[in-house]
């Protein structure tokens, strides 16, 4: 059947047979397969090829290429900075000419002009270093409170506390990564170096933050705060308070899981102060990687944004944080889980790292249906919001 109805297809025995006859080649393997699929099917590959590859780590992808690959073989990487239930059109698309001709490499971007993308030309060093800056501490942040929720046998949607605004970006990002392969996250953070670092820095940002809290320590906290908010929203990114946000509540308030509370409970927002944090310590700009920056990159930054630039709404987080012990319990759990998050990472398992995803992934599964439709129309509004941002 597969042959009347698409006669110039045909299903090849093993990769030796794809690699033999075909002009361009593209793994799409998890990051920590890379080295021993390319070994496997690599030598076989057609004379004067073109061959790349789409993981989130490129180190170790190069490498098994340089390793592995015939030497007339031309090598151009790409890797498309969205998930795949995301439009490419217009989203950036990354392409790395290690190892091509001029010719070669506008092959390659001939073919993947299809997806509409907007194309970026990087090293591989550079690559990993910005997917670090825009991902590593992003992803970080959520798996640690679908983490939290999953330990304290709390559905978030299901308690007034967790609705509305942030809140809903916080509760539909975090299920639509649980809904994912744990491979997507576990390459990036495990074989990048630069993410290794900041999802460390991450897991410390989130501990000293809530030990001034439990501290009752509301100078230090403040100190801390509006250091971070200069650093990272001040000098050439500095904006007038409440213009050009690249998101707002009344945007938000529209992609509920639950039913929207009369009145909002005011949150300390851990999370949101800890990356701000980690981005000021570890001297990192969000702004400079925009044109890198994945849909949820864009939607965490917008709601920290939204946070660090209200400057009222900067000291009610504050004043929550030291006086209110509502979120208490939740912060804790959240403090644990980043830094456990942090721990299986610098350890390098993705035995462990799977083990504790799929864990949450099973808990949180019921609703991941409904999350991912709404989390689909969320991005979908909110890029088109941002487009232009």
């Amino acid at each position: 059947m597969l042959r009347l109805l698409q006669p110039k297809v045909e299903i090849m025995l093993s990769g030796h047979f794809v690699s033999r006859c075909s002009d361009y080649i593209i793994y799409s393997v998890e990051a920590k397969n890379i080295d021993a699929v390319v070994k496997a099917f690599g030598p076989s590959t057609k004379v004067g090829a073109i061959v790349g590859g789409q993981t989130s780590c490129k180190a170790p992808e190069i490498a098994a290429f340089e390793k592995h690959l015939p030497a007339d073989v031309s090598i151009v990487s790409c890797h498309s900075l969205h998930g795949p239930g995301v439009d490419p059109k217009g989203q950036p698309l990354v392409l790395i000419k290690h190892r091509a001709s001029d010719a070669d490499f506008t092959f390659v971007e001939t073919v993947l002009s299809c997806l509409q993308s907007k194309h970026v030309y990087l090293t591989r060093e550079q690559h990993d270093r910005i997917t670090a800056d825009t991902q590593a501490v992003t992803h970080a942040a959520f798996l640690s409170m679908g983490a939290a929720w999953s330990a304290n046998n709390q559905f978030p949607w299901e308690t007034p506390r967790y609705i509305g605004g942030i809140e809903n970006v916080k509760i539909n990002i975090t299920l639509r990564i649980y809904a994912n392969k744990w491979h997507v996250y576990a390459g990036l953070a495990i074989l990048n170096p630069d993410a290794q670092k900041q999802i460390k820095q991450y897991a410390e940002s989130v501990t000293e933050l809530f030990k001034l809290m439990l501290a009752g320590n509301r100078d230090e906290l403040s100190r801390r705060v509006y250091a971070a908010r200069e650093a990272v929203f001040g000098g050439a990114h500095e904006k007038k308070e409440g213009q050009e946000l690249l998101l707002r509540d009344d945007l938000l308030d529209r992609f509920s899981l639950g039913e929207m509370p009369e009145r909002k409970l005011k949150n300390n927002h851990l999370s949101l102060l800890a990356i701000v944090d980690c981005w000021w310590k570890l001297g990192i700009v969000p702004y400079d990687h925009m044109i890198c920056s994945t849909p949820l990159f864009r939607m965490w930054l917008g709601i920290t944004e939204s946070l660090f630039r209200n400057s009222s709404l900067l000291e009610e987080a504050i004043d929550t944080a030291i006086n209110d012990n509502t979120f208490r319990a939740d912060d804790l759990e959240f403090t644990f889980a980043a830094r456990d998050w942090s721990q299986r990472v610098s350890l390098g398992h993705f035995d462990t790292y799977r083990e504790k995803f799929e864990g949450i992934q099973k808990y949180f599964e019921p609703r991941f249906p409904e999350a991912t439709k709404m989390g689909n129309e969320m991005i979908r509004a909110i890029l088109e919001k941002t487009k232009d941002s």
